[in-house]
């Protein structure tokens, strides 16, 4: 597994260079200033068309404008929310969240002209199952050139990089996210959860994209009202600490971010880099996922459903990514203090790691070496592990066995950082009546022989969507263990039923209808590998998840940047029409809201 870790630490520092993320700002600037601020239209606008006022039963696509947006906020507002700002704000501290604003307002540009694009170039040779995504951008724009080869070798490329991400980002970091918070709370092995989200998903999926966003379409708002609802209880709890907390946000966006607590601190750039890139793999802004849900959408008017789509980033960062940032900040879960502490007799020292016995330093695959902890007694023996402190069993409870922990240490320059201070983890191992609970420690590569930063003080480790949890258990003990395991369920399957729709139009492209039931197979299949405990740690899981979000920008920017002013040209033309009030025939009442969310309002009757 580390050799595996390793290699794509070497991808993504590619694939994630700071370089990278500037271009993506970057074109998300260039179009709004060329759509001459399309956020605006796609919170007027955008909202004016979800509730139906235009929806037409004889328009080509399979789904209203309600449901579009619901499936495809159903992929993005998911565990990107819970797990992925936990992990934003772990690493890159409060200055993240400036950096997810950024892409939230910038992406919703970004998601406007990528939508357009694809609705431009869908194919809708089946008016009933239209097909579309940058794949379809590419293959059918450079035909129009004269260089359709080209076109099918890009489209290619991008379901290669689609397929990626929809195993990695839309399925594998789900089920483990799922299963890791369900252990964790409730003890039930992340096995069993793999194989109940296997069947769950497989019994949405195998309908196509009408179950999948009539699905969509009821879990979507009730996921995000309980989240919301839940996000503002807590928040109205600790209100006094909001102004100082938005404020460090923007401060430290620009700003060295000091340790402090669990927070092991990091530059200003890595609050960039964090902030960024969980927001992107939040929104999937640039990646060119969402387009294919939005592609299915009933309308002969391609801009309008492009002017829907730019709410997602709305509604998934700046509304629920926030909310959960700001729940993390003020309840202080984000530089908590230490949870345990060994009395005084006991040594903590840091020792070489020697897993084998041989009497030689254990090294990783790049031959540095490897360094472990030690508590010893008085007497040299092995110290047990106290119990945790009386304030932190009121939130967490005793020891139940399987816990992580971790101690701080200064060694070599953390990457995730680019300061010194790591974390060196272990496990707890409950005792009985024979032999005391412990610390089983792992091993941590420096090129120095780390020191330890904090005495004999330990931390409780709450890794992806276990620190949104202990966040909220925080403010009201028990809420944590409650609302984050049901939102993490909703929204797992949520996001994994329309990857895997995502993943189908992919193999579609490629290869035709014939192995479209097959690749559903081997879809639920990896939901059950992710949750079998082959993935140990948050920054694991952020090494695969990173690799899929990343190859999907590369593939699908390019495409965004060639026929950009395709899609500009037809935006500025349709609002043109929108003010001259050319659409104020296609009008109607808006249908009851319950039509809306079924589908009703556009079913064809006899």
């Amino acid at each position: 597994m580390q050799a595996l870790m390793d290699f794509l630490g070497a991808v993504n520092s590619v694939i994630w260079h700071n370089y990278v993320l500037y271009v993506v700002l970057g074109v998300g600037v260039l179009f709004t200033i060329w759509s001459g601020f399309c956020q605006y239209r796609a919170l007027t606008h955008g909202t004016q068309t979800i509730r139906g006022v235009y929806d037409d039963p004889d328009d080509p696509g399979a789904i209203n404008h309600f449901q579009a947006l619901s499936a495809a906020l159903s992929a993005t507002v998911g565990l990107g929310n819970i797990a992925g700002v936990g992990v934003a704000v772990a690493l890159g501290g409060p200055g993240a969240v400036f950096w997810m604003w950024m892409v939230g307002i910038f992406g919703m540009a970004i998601k406007t002209t990528e939508v357009t694009l694809s609705m431009l170039f869908r194919n809708t040779d089946d008016p009933e199952n239209p097909h579309g995504g940058p794949m379809f951008v590419a293959s059918k724009g450079f035909k129009k050139m004269g260089l359709a080869p080209l076109g099918k070798l890009i489209g290619g490329i991008f379901v290669v990089t689609l397929l990626i991400s929809t195993i990695t980002g839309g399925n594998m970091f789900q089920a483990w996210s799922v299963g890791e918070i369900t252990e964790n709370y409730f003890q039930i092995d992340s096995r069993i959860t793999g194989i109940v989200l296997a069947v769950l998903v497989a019994s949405v999926i195998i309908g196509g994209i009408k179950r999948i966003g009539a699905v969509a379409g009821k879990i979507v708002p009730f996921m995000c009202i309980l989240y919301i609802v839940a996000a503002v209880v807590v928040l109205i709890m600790n209100i006094g600490s909001i102004p100082g907390m938005l404020a460090l946000i923007v401060q430290e966006a620009f700003a060295p971010s000091k340790a402090e607590g669990a927070f092991l601190g990091g530059t200003a750039g890595y609050a960039l880099l964090w902030g960024m890139k969980r927001a992107l793999f939040s929104s999937e802004a640039g990646q060119g996922s969402s387009p294919i849900a939005h592609s299915a959408a009933k309308t002969d008017e391609p801009v309008r459903e492009g002017v829907v789509a730019g709410l997602e980033p709305f509604i998934d960062t700046i509304v629920v990514c926030t909310m959960t940032a700001l729940v993390i900040l003020s309840t202080g879960a984000f530089n908590r203090g230490h949870e345990v502490e060994y009395p005084e007799g006991v040594t903590l020292s840091v020792v070489p790691f020697d897993q084998d016995g041989d009497g030689q330093q254990d090294t990783d695959s790049g031959g540095t070496p490897l360094w472990t902890l030690r508590a010893t007694t008085a007497d040299g023996g092995e110290a047990p592990l106290p119990e945790r402190l009386e304030e932190a069993r009121k939130v967490s409870g005793k020891w139940k066995g399987g816990e992580d922990i971790f101690v701080i240490v200064e060694g070599d320059d953390n990457p995730n950082t680019g300061l010194k201070l790591h974390r060196l983890g272990g496990k707890v191992r409950m005792g009985d009546d024979a032999s005391p609970t412990v610390a089983e420690w792992g091993s941590l590569a420096s090129s120095v022989q780390p020191t330890i930063v904090h005495g004999n003080q330990v931390w409780v480790d709450y890794p992806g969507p276990s620190l949104t949890g202990y966040a909220f258990d925080r403010a009201i003990p028990g809420l944590g263990k409650w609302l984050v395991t049901i939102a993490a369920w909703l929204f797992a399957i949520s996001t994994m039923i329309s990857w895997s729709y995502y993943g189908e139009q992919g193999v579609v492209f490629l290869f035709g209808e014939k192995l479209v039931l097959p690749y559903k197979f081997l879809y639920c299949v990896m939901i059950i590998v992710a949750a079998w405990g082959f993935i140990k740690t948050d920054a694991q899981l952020d090494a695969i998840t990173a690799l899929g979000t990343g190859v999907m920008l590369w593939a699908n920017i390019p495409i965004m940047l060639i026929f950009g002013s395709v899609a500009m040209n037809a935006y500025h033309a349709y609002v043109k029409r929108l003010k001259a009030g050319e659409f104020e025939k296609e009008r109607h009442t808006p249908p009851p809201i319950e039509d809306v969310i079924e589908g009703k309002d556009v079913e064809k009757h006899d």
